[in-house]
């Protein structure tokens, strides 16, 4: 009977948003794992070969569909989602923090970028897919392909920050927007990857799922921590 109240103690501590989260991550780890086992087994060889084909004159494979413009275009939004400027955005994002006075949410954004980083080439080199062959590529690559590096980190930086700025909007229309802007920000960047033939479409599907699970844990380490500052703090 005692360990009953206990586990129902425990269970009404646990508030239904934590238990959603975490669903969504087991449900995010796994569509990465279907994902991976597909690329394994070529199960997504027709579908990726497509995509990229369907993006092409069939004329001339060396040029994208849409105007003349459209590629520069493209090539400036897939910078967003690069080393530079992910790295500058983080960099600003903790200094800001630190100025602000959050140190804690300074450090894990830190953390959780650098492991982030170093999660992203541990998978390039685990799966060790190579790029597509099937249309010239439209900008200079030279790692791996399996999973897409700037849709991994674009979904780690910008859906952390967006659900962390979000958090400090004063109504629900604005922490839609703020997020939002994180969302768009993170599909963008991944189609710009398909676009360019350097990645497969499975490859940014997966670093989609895998980078948005990695961020909505650190939004819960924050959240956590944020609320337990919060109840720490004395009472005027």
């Amino acid at each position: 009977m005692e360990r009953l109240l206990d586990l129902l103690s425990i269970r009404n501590r646990l508030e239904p948003k934590l238990l959603a989260s975490l669903a969504l991550v087991a449900g995010l780890l796994l569509l990465f794992g279907k994902l991976a086992e597909d690329v394994f087994d070529q199960d997504s060889h027709a579908f990726d070969r497509a995509i990229l084909l369907a993006l092409r004159n069939n004329s001339d494979l060396s040029q994208s569909v849409g105007p003349p413009w459209l590629i520069n275009s493209v090539r400036d939004m897939t910078s967003l989602g690069g080393f530079t400027i992910i790295t500058l955005v983080t960099v600003l994002s903790v200094l800001y923090l630190v100025a602000a006075g959050k140190y804690r949410n300074a450090a894990l954004i830190a953390l959780a970028m650098s492991l982030g980083a170093a999660a992203e080439t541990g998978l390039k080199l685990l799966f060790s897919r190579a790029r597509p062959d099937v249309v010239p590529h439209l900008v200079e690559v030279q790692t791996m392909s399996f999973p897409s590096g700037h849709a991994m980190m674009s979904a780690i930086t910008y859906l952390t920050l967006g659900a962390m700025l979000a958090r400090s909007q004063p109504n629900w229309r604005l922490r839609a927007f703020v997020f939002g802007c994180g969302v768009f920000l993170t599909l963008l960047i991944g189609i710009s990857r398909i676009f360019l033939g350097v990645h497969w479409p499975t490859d940014v599907m997966a670093g989609w799922t895998v980078g948005s699970a990695w961020a909505l844990i650190v939004w819960l380490i924050a959240d956590y921590l944020n609320k337990n500052r919060r109840s720490q703090a004395p009472e005027e």
